[in-house]
């Protein structure tokens, strides 16, 4: 699958507790959320209908009244393979819960593949919609998180109720 033309791309900022996010959309859904503030050449349109439902969903969120988020995604932009696995089991580890890198690599079908694990997490265009922040080490401690560990404390805080 080819990725979408940065033309038929759009994007938008929200400003979230931690940090400002870009989410950028295609005409099939939304395609990714950076912390860099990365739009792939795409054009500024908060009015996209897609990108209005990722800011109202992304709001609740954070104000602790959303769980799990409904929105078109266009995963065009995402990996296939093993990473397409790791990011499609991301999406059922369930909110306010975490689960090791290991757990993580048993439930895609390869124990022994951990650090490919965090490879892609660390490669997951859609952080906080498919929630690679959940995701541990075996110990319990952070291990990486793409927007800084201070942002992944803080997600898996506000999902614990802390």
């Amino acid at each position: 699958m080819t990725s979408p033309q940065a033309s038929e791309l759009a994007f938008t900022t929200v400003v979230c507790p931690w940090a400002v996010v870009t989410v950028v959309a295609s005409g099939k859904g939304v395609l990714a959320l950076s912390f860099e503030q990365e739009t792939w050449g795409a054009v500024e349109q908060p009015e996209s209908a897609f990108l209005q439902a990722a800011t109202q969903q992304l709001g609740e969120y954070f104000a602790g009244q959303r769980q799990e988020f409904d929105l078109p995604l266009d995963r065009s932009g995402s990996r296939e393979g093993f990473a397409g696995r790791v990011h499609r089991y991301l999406e059922q580890i369930p909110y306010g819960t975490t689960q090791s890198y290991s757990q993580v690599a048993h439930a895609v079908g390869n124990p022994l593949a951990v650090r490919a694990v965090g490879s892609a997490c660390g490669a997951n265009p859609l952080p906080i919609i498919v929630p690679c922040h959940r995701v541990l080490r075996s110990d319990g401690t952070l291990g990486g998180y793409a927007a800084g560990l201070g942002v992944k404390r803080s997600l898996l805080d506000l999902e614990q109720g802390r």
